[in-house]
């Protein structure tokens, strides 16, 4: 690794977005070209907010593709060196590099994803291609990954277990977001089979993210209302024994542009704690506010905050990434204090 030691790391896919802003996918003639991935947007926000050293560990096609995504990552300070590169073929017919195709949605029209993601270079990562020991032993201090990269493949499933068992062995807090995605667990076994992998690697995690996921009998079995996120919690902590902290968002969305937004969590040592609550929050663009909640809430735990205050950290984190476009969090530490500090996220000079 590069520089200093890296104080968080991320598992995961990153990939090129195309966004066309106001217009639609299928329409556009010019598009803003971000990264983002569910894992990766963690520790960007982790780095250009809060301001900690992290990098990601990922895999990518060397060619001008990859390097433009790698070019973005460096922009947002995130650690580049454990990504791993891989010779593509001109065609992309052996490995090739992800691209998500983003509509913000408005009003009564809703947002929209069509990713093109298959067969990429990082869903073909299989155990034993990284070091985990090495990344480890430098003296990291959390590690984090989710479902969307489980859910990438059947090595990849593998390669995270791989990397969660290491980092537990080495005494790294381990973090983990079921994130479930359908068009991943297509011909894959559904959510029933997304399910069983999320309980297999959640049983490495420390803290879970966006554990509401694990609630029912599969993911989105079940609509869970307010007054029934406590017990949710519980029946997920009895499926998680090892987890001492669990978290969540809740969002209820009257529009496309007007969320109700809050969350929730729950821990050994203090029970069900909620969240702060924004009713009626303006979204410009909802994509990667749960892992901007990740990150504030990593974040808070990270330096000792306390649940309470990790929680409004991760609420404000992720209500400030909505207001902005493309995956990844263009806030600062100072709006997010004072978002949590009960004010407006405006400073005044």
């Amino acid at each position: 690794m590069s520089g200093r030691t890296p104080q968080v790391v991320a598992l995961g896919e990153v990939m090129l977005r195309f966004d066309p802003g106001e217009g639609r996918i299928r329409t556009a003639r010019t598009f803003q070209v971000w990264e983002g991935g569910g894992e990766y947007n963690v520790v960007r926000g982790l780095r250009r907010c809060f301001g900690l050293r992290t990098a990601v560990v990922t895999a990518l096609v060397d060619n001008a593709v990859g390097r433009l995504t790698e070019d973005l990552v460096l922009q947002g300070g995130v650690d580049t060196s454990l990504i791993s590169w891989v010779p593509g073929d001109g065609i992309g017919r052996t490995a090739r590099n992800g691209l998500n195709f983003v509509e913000r949605g408005f009003g009564i029209r809703g947002a929209l994803g069509v990713s093109d993601r298959a067969n990429t270079a990082v869903s073909q990562l299989r155990p034993g291609a990284v070091d985990w020991d090495a990344v480890f032993t430098a003296g990291v201090r959390w590690f984090h990954t989710g479902g969307i990269f489980a859910g990438l493949s059947d090595t990849t499933v593998e390669v995270a277990e791989e990397a969660m068992a290491a980092a537990r062995r080495h005494g790294v807090t381990v973090s983990y977001d079921p994130n479930y995605r359908p068009s991943l667990w297509a011909g894959r076994g559904g959510p029933e089979q997304a399910r069983e992998v999320d309980l297999r690697l959640a049983r490495y995690a420390d803290v879970v993210v966006g554990a509401l996921g694990l609630a029912g009998k599969y993911p989105g079995a079940v609509l869970i209302e307010a007054d029934e996120v406590p017990d949710a919690l519980s029946e997920v902590a009895g499926r998680t024994p090892g987890a001492g902290v669990l978290a969540t968002t809740l969002r209820n969305v009257p529009s496309a542009g007007v969320n109700d937004w809050s969350s929730a969590a729950w821990s050994a040592a203090t029970g069900f704690v909620s969240g702060p609550r924004m009713p009626g929050l303006h979204v410009l663009d909802r994509i990667g506010s749960g892992d901007g909640f990740a990150a504030g809430l990593i974040y808070g735990l990270l330096t000792g905050a306390g649940l309470e205050r990790a929680l409004a950290y991760g609420t404000a984190h992720g209500a400030l990434t909505m207001t902005t476009p493309g995956d990844v969090s263009m806030a600062t530490l100072t709006e997010v204090e004072a978002l949590v500090a009960g004010g407006s996220a405006h400073v005044r000079r």
